[in-house]
């Protein structure tokens, strides 16, 4: 996806680029949180067990505040519509062994992108 992709007026991203664990250790708190009130996510983050958790938390408040500051949206009513992981670089490293023979050791960079939408108000009757 481009920097440049247009979302609607009621949206706000945020992307971490090159987050030093694998995209499938990422991809494990993305899909926790994905759904839900920003509230309610930053809860989970908070107490998320996960290293990794730190960073999705830090990525999720820099959408809200995208929201708040460049779509001036209301902060109370946000939710996370979209969380996704992707891969970007692979660093590949060699570790000797026995008889001459190397272990190759590969460490992963992964990217997280986090899109917040404003909830719609229903309305009651």
């Amino acid at each position: 996806m481009s920097q440049n992709a247009k979302h609607a007026e009621n949206e706000a991203l945020a992307c971490a680029r090159f987050v030093r664990t694998s995209p499938q250790k990422l991809n494990l708190v993305a899909t926790q949180i994905r759904g839900m009130s920003v509230p309610k996510a930053l809860d989970e983050l908070s107490f998320s067990k996960r290293r990794v958790a730190g960073d999705v938390r830090k990525v999720l408040q820099s959408a809200v505040a995208n929201a708040e500051n460049n779509q001036q949206l209301d902060v109370d009513r946000l939710f996370i519509s979209e969380a996704y992981v992707g891969k970007t670089m692979v660093f590949k490293r060699f570790r000797a062994r026995a008889r001459g023979r190397v272990g190759r050791i590969q460490k992963f960079f992964s990217r997280v992108t986090i899109v917040v939408r404003e909830r719609e108000e229903k309305e009651t009757a």
